[in-house]
């Protein structure tokens, strides 16, 4: 790979890890549903209770690689965005970080409020807070809350890349995905 390469896209690490979160997300989110949809008090309802945790902390302990990542130079928009549509970006992946970072931790809040063990794969992770129930009901209003705008965040951020990708006809979607070289990349910006 040249350097020019490199310079149009982002680094394999960086683009296999936001489409493994994206895989995590949907994962999230289809395991609560489908919990959702199971009878209470059954084992099936548990176990993708305790998925949905899995894949949560999953998203939590990448986002901290992901945020280290964003401490590189990132490949330019070309051709380049204009100021008012890069602030909405940045707000935009600041919101999706917080997403990562505030709904795993509430949950672990929520879990140690209540008095229950927060499990990642064979560990328990230790208690953040005393046992108080009504916190802990504080905590999940607030969880949930996340959970339903991560809903509208992830689309917002797919429907933006599809926009600049077919309508703008930048670069932006094309920088992060996979197994593209800059010569295709150059080529949808003629």
């Amino acid at each position: 790979m040249t350097r020019e390469s490199v310079t149009h896209r982002y680094g394999k690490l960086s683009i296999t890890l936001h489409w493994l979160m994206l895989a995590l997300f949907v994962c999230v989110y289809a395991s609560i549903e489908i919990k959702g949809l199971l009878p209470r008090g059954g084992a099936l309802r548990g176990l993708f209770l305790g998925l949905h945790g899995l894949f949560g902390l999953s998203i939590f302990a990448l986002v901290w690689v992901r945020l280290l990542g964003r401490l590189t130079p990132r490949p330019p928009i070309t051709p380049a965005l204009p100021k008012w549509q890069m602030g909405i970006s940045h707000l935009m992946h600041f919101a999706l970080y917080g997403l990562m970072i505030a709904t795993p931790l509430l949950a672990w809040l929520m879990l140690s409020a209540g008095g229950k063990p927060m499990p990642y794969f064979e560990f328990y992770l230790p208690s953040l807070v005393a046992v108080d129930p009504d916190l802990a009901k504080q905590f999940k209003h607030w969880h949930e809350l996340l959970g339903s705008a991560g809903y509208w965040l992830i689309g917002l951020h797919a429907a933006a890349g599809l926009f600049h990708h077919y309508w703008v006809r930048d670069n932006t979607l094309i920088r992060m995905l996979p197994g593209r070289s800059s010569d295709a990349a150059n080529q949808r910006q003629r």
